[in-house]
């Protein structure tokens, strides 16, 4: 029987005048080969995946300077300018990096004004949709860089100012320097830290969460095994993450064996189960999702069109808990 419903609608980000698409084109892994890469990457396959999102009904970019240390937003860029597509463009500050591609956070007003200058030269805009800050990192600049943000949007040189891994203190030591639209947060069903208290608040205050990596990384795809995880190159960073080792490792290919049973039998993917499970939380407004090719878009595709009805979202309960019990 199949339990899931078609939507196919956009959503208000926060307080703020964006309409977004259910799934958002992530660009971290088009940035190819870096210290937190996600291994060999070709630009024409990033292209390719780019205007194939645009044509499936993605409305918007979520990319980031450090992201192949800058070149993940030329090809972000490229892709724009040769697809004309109108699409927003969220991007971020707050690392720098230096000749030795040594990589160090700085939140001065002075080092994001040169960022932002270098990421609308890059992207080939005039104003960027939504500017966040990407991690409160070093913790005592963040009042200066949230204070900066708001003079860059009373400048026009972005549109709306949102943060990216934030704490609830972490908004309450901003709350009065400017409205904040939105926050990024990893959530999916293998990292679920932020329920208890990060989406409660920014419920409670409107503030908009687009979540990144809703797949666990690629774990809840369905795709990946063990096998696969002794074969990533090194320079992909998620071989020697937390999830991929023991014995975290056993316990989510056990969750992905349950998924796998109950996506067959509702006919839906099983990352389209993950990804659409985040949405029961009415805060989250989008889900960032990695497409290094055109293959990958198709899970957006599946996702902007489908949510869960009540009687699947018990079901996936129940299979959460039943990992957690084992």
């Amino acid at each position: 029987m199949n339990i899931y419903v078609l939507m196919n609608e956009f959503l208000t980000l926060g307080n703020s005048d964006l309409k977004i698409s259910r799934v958002g084109f992530g660009s971290w892994a088009i940035g190819g080969e870096w210290e937190w890469g996600w291994g060999p990457q070709q630009d024409s396959d990033s292209i390719r995946a780019l205007h194939h999102a645009f044509d499936s009904g993605v409305n918007w970019v979520d990319t980031a300077p450090v992201y192949g240390l800058g070149h993940s937003e030329k090809v972000v860029g490229r892709a724009l300018r040769e697809s004309g597509a109108d699409v927003y463009i969220f991007t971020k500050c707050g690392f720098r990096w230096n000749d030795a591609k040594e990589i160090t956070p700085n939140l001065t007003a002075k080092s994001i004004r040169e960022e932002v200058e270098a990421s609308l030269d890059r992207l080939g805009r005039e104003v960027i949709d939504l500017y966040q800050i990407h991690w409160p990192n070093p913790e005592g600049q963040i009042e200066e860089a949230a204070e900066t943000l708001f003079e860059l949007k009373s400048e026009g040189k972005i549109r709306w100012v949102g943060v990216s891994n934030f704490s609830v203190n972490h908004f309450e030591r901003i709350k009065e320097i400017g409205d904040v639209v939105s926050l990024q947060p990893e959530y999916s069903m293998i990292s679920r830290d932020v329920e208890a208290e990060v989406l409660p608040y920014c419920a409670r205050h409107g503030i908009g969460c687009i979540a990144y990596s809703p797949m666990g990384s690629g774990m809840l795809s369905g795709k990946m095994t063990r096998e696969r995880i002794s074969k990533m190159s090194f320079g992909d960073w998620r071989k020697q993450a937390a999830f991929t080792q023991e014995p975290q490792l056993s316990k989510n290919l056990e969750l992905v064996d349950r998924l796998r049973t109950l996506s067959a039998d509702v006919s839906c993917s099983i990352g389209a189960l993950a990804v659409s499970w985040i949405f029961r939380k009415k805060c989250l407004k989008g889900a960032i999702l990695g497409m290094r090719n055109v293959d990958q878009v198709a899970l957006a595709s599946e996702v902007i069109e489908m949510t869960l009805s009540e009687e699947l979202l018990s079901q996936i309960h129940s299979c959460l808990s039943e990992s957690a019990r084992t």
